[in-house]
């Protein structure tokens, strides 16, 4: 595997929502033309040196295991031709974050095998989503294999940021792949007190839906300004979505915060796949 190829990968340990995350990972490896990475993270069990290393092998030969099955079924049960495995050593979020950067794409599900009952989004997937490099898509609420999707629309949140003109552009570029028609929401209830600020923002985001649509003709654009809060109007937009893309953070979100307010909201309570976009 080199830093040139293009790959999609795929966090995976087993767990439902992992599988989820694999079988969206497919669809995408197929849009983007990529070579899938499975990749499964195991850390050394700290007793390991004690018991002469067989809880480290026993973890490690489970690990091979899953990476097995995940293997056999991405080629068999989903038809990925190209597809190649990973075992790493370490904590999960740590490996995906470092990965990251070589990947058209990094796709983890909701929650992993050592979810919470009550956790809407498990740790790993919040790390990734925060730290990551390039583009992190969380598989969580609805969602149907490629060829079923293309009546349904990507949804994409901005309000003229950095991160939010980064995901307006990946959005035009995944509609297009998937034939999808692309529905631009831009909120403002979240300027009260600035003078201009609504205009400004709806300015900005004009502004980026001329510069990135006239690349993607063949995309069916709506245009959607509403006033109700950021997340509220794209919780919204996403009922019937097959995907939903925000910026990392938002206009009015600190620079030193890896995930905006609204990011997070989407990232928890969002119906469809949700991919988070950086800047750069």
């Amino acid at each position: 595997m080199t830093s040139a190829e293009k790959q999609v990968i795929a966090g995976y340990d087993g767990s439902p929502d992992s599988e989820q995350a694999l079988g969206w990972a497919v669809g995408e490896a197929r849009l983007h033309k990529a070579v899938l990475t499975i990749c499964h993270a195991w850390e050394p069990s700290p007793e390991a040196p004690a018991s002469g290393g067989t809880a480290t092998s026993g973890a490690q030969r489970r690990g091979e295991q899953l990476l097995t099955d995940a293997m056999h079924r991405a080629r068999m049960g989903l038809g990925c031709a190209e597809v190649r495995p990973l075992l790493a050593t370490g904590p999960p979020a740590r490996v995906l974050c470092e990965l990251s950067g070589a990947a058209a794409m990094v796709v983890v599900g909701s929650r992993g095998r050592d979810r919470l009952a009550k956790a809407l989004l498990g740790s790993v997937s919040l790390q990734v989503a925060a730290y990551a490099n390039g583009s992190v898509t969380v598989v969580r609420g609805h969602w149907r294999p490629v060829p079923d999707k293309a009546v349904a629309p990507v949804v994409v949140g901005t309000d003229g940021s950095g991160p939010a003109q980064a995901a307006m552009a990946f959005a035009f570029a995944e509609a297009a792949r998937r034939a999808a028609p692309l529905n631009a929401v831009c909120a403002l209830a979240d300027t009260p007190g600035v003078l201009g600020a609504a205009h400004r923002i709806e300015a900005d985001f004009d502004q980026a839906l001329a510069k990135y649509g006239p690349d993607y003709p063949e995309v069916a654009l709506q245009r959607s300004v509403r006033q109700g809060a950021p997340r509220s109007a794209l919780l919204e937009a996403a009922s019937g979505a097959q995907l939903l893309v925000v910026g990392a953070r938002g206009r009015g979100d600190m620079r030193e915060m890896p995930l905006g307010s609204v990011s997070l909201a989407v990232l928890h309570y969002a119906p469809c796949p949700v991919s988070i976009i950086r800047e750069g």
